[in-house]
């Protein structure tokens, strides 16, 4: 039987996120304002990949995760990724005091931040995935990280980076603990994802116990350019 966490875009956008999704017959994706994940079932099918395209528009990009599937005739590979994807149960979470709630008004901040230090793909209403949070410097936003894929009974913690002037005072670790904390709270599981090269990191989560789940595929796509687009609902601002 497959894991929640096997396909845990799909089951994250059918579930937990619903509310953030936009979907169509067995493809769903997450809105392009949110994330650029998107998912089809474990065995998808031509209609499974039609669906998806329609809701990707003509020349869209969509990022799928976990095993690796090819998609048909039409579509653009743009790039992949070797990643592994590391499950918390052991993680030592500690709330910070330092760390204070970042919401709408710090999407500025946010964006900028991730600009400069790249930690993965970040939209402006990316910060509705979950609960961000941010340590300040002097009244600037330096370091941050959040939760993003919310599978049932599960968190994944992300956009974790740091303004490099403020880089080896292990912010980046009291951030992942205190939101691992939120996580913990509400009675789920933190879980992260890693860029397969990034050892350093690896071991970092590992030390703080991290355990390696498996090994994932992130795969950049682009949808067959004829492709019609469907029309997109408008979503009230929170």
């Amino acid at each position: 039987m497959e894991h929640l966490l096997d396909n845990v875009v799909w089951a994250a956008v059918t579930g937990t996120q619903a509310g953030l999704a936009e979907r169509r017959g067995r493809a769903a994706r997450y809105r392009p304002d949110v994330s650029p994940f998107a998912a089809v079932p474990a065995e998808p099918d031509e209609q499974d990949w039609a669906d998806l395209a329609t809701l990707a528009g003509p020349a869209g990009d969509v990022v799928i995760t976990g095993v690796p599937r090819t998609p048909p005739a039409g579509w653009e590979i743009r790039g992949g990724a070797d990643g592994v994807q590391l499950e918390g149960s052991a993680l030592d979470v500690q709330p910070d005091s330092d760390a204070v709630l970042l919401g709408a008004a710090d999407v500025p901040e946010m964006l900028d931040l991730v600009a400069r230090t790249r930690p993965g793909p970040f939209e402006p209403d990316t910060y509705r995935m979950g609960t961000y949070l941010g340590i300040r410097h002097d009244d600037a936003l330096v370091a941050m990280a959040g939760e993003r894929i919310r599978p049932p009974g599960w968190s994944e913690i992300s956009a974790v980076c740091t303004d490099p002037a403020h880089r080896g005072r292990g912010l980046a670790t009291r951030l992942i603990r205190a939101v691992g904390a939120v996580i913990r709270e509400r009675g789920e599981v933190p879980f992260l994802h890693a860029a397969g090269s990034n050892t350093t990191a690896i071991r970092l989560y590992e030390h703080m116990g991290f355990t390696l789940r498996r090994r994932v595929q992130f795969t950049a796509l682009r949808s067959p350019a004829g492709v019609a687009a469907e029309p997109r609902p408008r979503h009230e601002v929170a």
